[in-house]
């Protein structure tokens, strides 16, 4: 770690709300109007407290009770906090899909750290996208910054049964169609899903980068895993809040914590707790932002042999609110660092090691976190598989995968968009049957556009009515954290740039192969090459606003999608005064 900085020092705040020029006088004496005493711009800590909190977010919709305690974190250790709104991108409200705002939300985040007098920020988040895209504009910027989550909500339940946000969501959904539950128990199942204020209490997105952040180091220890509704979740912003102001006296920013070390961490830590695919693309993206060489490669290599001991839905049977009684992430922790898989000496926003914050932790429920003798799988890492179908890279998330299937050949049935998938899906002329593999195309960054959660589609009702419940399936869409099955995802090149799954047929043979990374069409080298000569794009191109921008500038998802020119592009946090 750097040598701490000076203090006291004059800090960037005070090129705002320093010195009696006019420029100073106008920043200043506007800020007044809201009732801040003069003494407040005496060169003390101003703490950016970037809020994503939204009504059309409702997984963030508590977020501003929890800026409050940060706030008075704040006020306690000598700051001065401001509430900033910042663009929140809600998974279960954006259209086409939040994907494709979360580089809009970064850009906008960054500028609105770069461009007003902030010394530090709290990243306050919560919903899938909201943690990535927060985190993303912090890093280019690098000023000191430390994320507090909202929780996830309390645990779900349905006529004595545990209900998981997203995942029962799926399953009831394709047992409805399977003739297993009327459409009224559906309905009432509904009111059940979501009893409580909070991000999914599976090990969805929201909670797999909740642990990201913390596995990273970039939130205070414990911070993952607290329902949003309990009273230690409001400590835990207060604590927040108290300790930014020491993260800006000692000038400790993301580039000193988010190393290439952290991110090794952080992806071990997926695997062990069963974390979403999405991290991946979000990982791969935040590395970007900091300089890190992070690649798919990092992904196999750090994570091929964690097994997964947390034993939460959709790949175990236990939800949000039984990991944190347990003892939450820094058990986990704890347990990489038992089995030589942590880098002890990782850097955290506490100013203290990983290991110090980790080392004395207890696991208070050995069937919730497991012992790795009883690991859900040993293997429990993001696959990495290449072949001709993906030659750039595609996912798979073994401990949400079927077995029997991670070693499978079967006839393509193709799907050419997700509306295709549509009209065809509930036919029962559909020739398809459970030995086949389910091809989505165009549905990547470009193709959809922003890349939407519609990789884990949903079987014919023909093969529901068999009792079958998973069959291969291959696209370059995500996935939700929350869904579970034999899905092959983000293959690379996107289906809309030409990739070889653009030119995938019906009667195609794929041959999918986890043990050894592998995913194969079956036809000739020259026949592959004839059949990508005579492709063409046939996706609508949007004419004009972000929508055009984001055409024009994403990247595949095999580097994090994010947009092509803020790759790598932290630079001078001050602007200029143009008062």
């Amino acid at each position: 770690m750097k040598k701490k900085a000076e203090w006291p020092r004059k800090l960037r705040s005070q090129e705002w709300y320093g010195g009696t020029s006019r420029d100073v006088i106008y920043h200043r004496g506007w800020m007044k109007n809201q009732g801040y005493p003069h003494d407040l711009f005496d060169g003390r800590p101003v703490i950016g407290i970037l809020n994503t909190w939204s009504d059309m977010t409702p997984c963030n919709g508590h977020l501003r009770e929890l800026a409050e305690k940060v706030k008075a974190g704040v006020w306690e250790a000598g700051g001065f906090p401001l509430e900033v709104p910042v663009f929140s991108a809600s998974e279960n409200t954006f259209r086409p899909t939040a994907m494709m705002y979360r580089n809009l939300a970064a850009l906008a985040v960054e500028e609105a750290i770069r461009g007003q007098p902030m010394d530090g920020c709290v990243l306050l988040v919560g919903c899938d996208k909201t943690t990535p895209s927060l985190l993303m504009g912090a890093a280019s910027v690098d000023l000191p910054s430390i994320v507090v989550t909202g929780g996830p909500m309390l645990n779900g339940y349905f006529r004595g049964e545990r209900v998981g946000s997203g995942t029962h969501l799926w399953k009831f959904s394709e047992m409805v169609k399977a003739g297993e539950m009327t459409q009224a128990e559906f309905l009432e199942a509904e009111a059940s899903m979501s009893r409580s204020s909070g991000t999914c209490n599976t090990m969805g997105t929201a909670s797999t980068m909740a642990s990201m952040a913390e596995a990273l180091g970039m939130a205070l220890s414990g911070n993952a895993a607290i329902p949003g509704v309990d009273s230690r979740r409001k400590v835990m912003a207060q604590l927040t809040g108290r300790r930014i102001v020491q993260m800006v006296k000692d000038d400790l920013t993301p580039s000193d914590i988010m190393t290439k070390q952290a991110f090794e961490n952080a992806i071990r830590t997926n695997a062990a707790i069963g974390g979403s695919t999405n991290a991946v693309i979000h990982l791969l993206a935040i590395a970007g932002r900091v300089g890190i060489d992070l690649t798919l490669d990092d992904w196999d290599r750090c994570g091929r042999d964690v097994p997964t001991i947390v034993n939460l839905m959709p790949s175990g049977k236990y939800l949000m609110e039984e990991f944190f009684y347990a003892g939450g992430l820094p058990v986990v922790l704890k347990r990489l660092g038992e089995a030589g898989l942590l880098h002890k000496d990782a850097m955290t926003v506490s100013g203290e090691t990983m290991w110090n914050e980790v080392k004395d932790v207890v696991n208070w429920n050995e069937d919730v976190i497991l012992p790795a003798e009883k690991a859900l799988t040993q293997s429990g890492g993001i696959v990495v598989l290449r072949g001709n179908l993906a030659p750039k890279g595609a996912v798979l998330k073994p401990s949400a995968a079927s077995p029997h299937l991670l070693v499978h050949r079967g006839r393509a049935v193709v799907f050419e968009d997700i509306d295709d998938y549509k009209a065809k899906i509930n036919d029962d002329n559909l020739d398809i049957d459970e030995t086949c593999v389910m091809v989505l195309k165009n549905c990547g960054p470009k193709g959809y556009p922003g890349m939407a959660e519609v990789g884990n589609m949903g079987l014919p009702p023909k093969v529901l009515k068999k009792g079958i419940t998973d069959m291969v399936r291959i696209s370059d869409a995500r996935m939700s954290g929350t869904a579970y099955g034999t899905v092959v995802l983000h293959t690379s090149p996107e289906a809309a740039v030409g990739g070889p799954l653009a030119v995938v047929k019906d009667g195609d043979m794929i041959e999918l192969d986890v043990p050894n990374r592998r995913l194969h069409l079956d036809i000739s080298e020259e026949e592959l090459a004839a059949r990508l000569a005579e492709w063409q794009p046939n996706h609508e191109l949007p004419a004009s606003g972000y929508a055009w921008l984001h055409q024009q500038q994403v990247q595949g998802a095999d580097t994090g999608a994010d947009l092509g020119f803020l790759k790598g592009c932290r630079g001078n946090a001050v602007g200029k005064d143009s008062h």
